[in-house]
């Protein structure tokens, strides 16, 4: 299973959120390029990069962070927030992205992101499955689609899509522990998809439950500033 700590960005800085909510802020860190780089030394191989400040404004804010951070590391970056042409995109890549996450648009846009996936290929174009209670969020998180998690993942497999990032948006940020019952019976329902775990991964003992799940990676960001989960406790996986 692939550790993938986050940065989520705002103003150029590292913050994180809770429940994505603007209001409920935490800046960890003025420079996204140390804690990358931290991230690194300590062997870690893959970057979640999130442009916050982007989702907002429906188009990415901070690619200067994100060509700063591919320049000065060897990090695998996945970069999402913004994203809604494939201008945008090709912009993303540029700067030296290797993968971008598809969030909100997959939802309201699906014929845009299934060009995407044709145009660019299902290894460089990440899904987002953002959910709660096993209904896709859409609209910043403030509204539940009537579609089912599975039925969304499925509907991507079938124009394929590979990989997803399946966040529990009532988790994120809040250190409660991940939706293991979720990921279990997705697992086992479709298991052709590359699911991603995010959202409330909290303890050493948490990755474990995911790897044993079958969870081909795990995003952990306010752990690691919280200190809840260390990377020497991550060594195992990286």
């Amino acid at each position: 299973m692939e550790i993938i700590p986050a940065i989520d960005l705002i103003n150029g800085q590292c913050v994180r959120l809770t429940e994505g909510d603007f209001a409920q802020q935490t800046t960890y860190d003025a420079d996204p390029l140390a804690v990358a780089q931290r991230f690194e030394a300590a062997g870690v191989k893959r970057l979640h990069l999130v442009d916050l400040d982007g989702a907002r404004a429906k188009r990415p804010v901070n690619l200067p962070v994100l060509e700063r951070i591919a320049r000065h590391t060897s990090l695998h970056i996945d970069f999402g927030g913004g994203l809604q042409s494939e201008e945008a995109v090709r912009q993303a890549f540029d700067a030296g992205a290797r993968q971008i996450t598809a969030g909100s648009i997959a939802v309201r846009e699906p014929e845009t992101v299934n060009g995407w996936l044709r145009t660019f290929g299902a290894d460089q174009i990440i899904i987002g499955a953002d959910y709660r209670d096993n209904h896709i969020s859409i609209n910043a998180w403030a509204e539940q689609s009537e579609r089912t998690l599975r039925e969304f993942v499925e509907g991507y497999l079938a124009s394929g899509a590979t990989t997803f990032i399946c966040t529990d948006v009532s988790k994120d940020g809040k250190l409660q522990g991940p939706s293991l019952a979720t990921y279990t019976e997705l697992r086992e329902q479709l298991p052709a998809a590359r699911l991603i775990a995010s959202g409330g991964v909290t303890t050493i003992a948490d990755v474990e439950a995911l790897a044993a799940v079958g969870m081909h990676g795990a995003i952990i960001g306010k752990a690691i500033y919280e200190g809840t989960i260390t990377l020497e406790q991550l060594q195992p996986w990286l």
